[in-house]
């Protein structure tokens, strides 16, 4: 069976379903490691990926997210110069009624007769103005952040924006106009 976009997850509809001892057969995390770089290097500039809006966010997706701003950030200031942390974790676990299809599917399936569901993946719960993802770099490192950070979160439906901490745009170096020019 096919998956189901993450806008089908997207809104907070039920109570949380998170006791995993009283269920079974829920999928495993596919977050592979919570924090990425070098964690006790020194970076004075902080960037955070905040939610807008209150939502869940999928498993997989944070994933993505996650893959495609250590990507960003590997090729923009190096793996070295940079700490990245994904502040949310996937305890809501998500399901679904799955029906059958093809040649007899209507005496199979119960319609949606006690449609409790089986567990399919989980999902974080956020909250409006809750951070999703974290990257500590140096002044030099601020435009690759940024960039890391909105090719992040077009992974997500939930609307984001990022916010910096601890900026000086004096200190921030940028290209002399002499060198575009030449």
């Amino acid at each position: 069976m096919a998956k189901n976009p993450g806008r089908m997850y997207r809104k907070i509809m039920q109570h949380a379903y998170t006791r995993r001892e009283y269920m079974g057969g829920v999928p495993g995390n596919r977050i592979i490691q919570f924090e990425s770089g070098v964690a006790t290097g020194d970076f004075p500039i902080r960037l955070t990926l905040i939610a807008e809006e209150r939502g869940q966010i999928r498993h997989t997706a944070l994933e993505a997210m996650r893959q495609t701003a250590v990507r960003a950030l590997d090729a923009g200031v190096g793996r070295e110069n940079y700490h990245l942390q994904v502040r949310v974790y996937p305890h809501h676990v998500l399901r679904q009624n799955k029906q059958a299809s093809g040649a007899g599917a209507d005496r199979v399936s119960m319609g949606m007769r006690l449609a409790f569901g089986k567990a399919i993946g989980t999902a974080a719960r956020v909250e409006a103005g809750q951070p999703i993802l974290q990257v500590r770099v140096t002044a030099k490192g601020v435009a690759s952040a940024k960039e890391a950070f909105r090719k992040a979160y077009n992974k997500v439906a939930t609307p984001c924006h990022i916010d910096i901490e601890g900026l000086d745009l004096a200190s921030v170096e940028t290209a002399p106009a002499s060198a575009a020019t030449a």
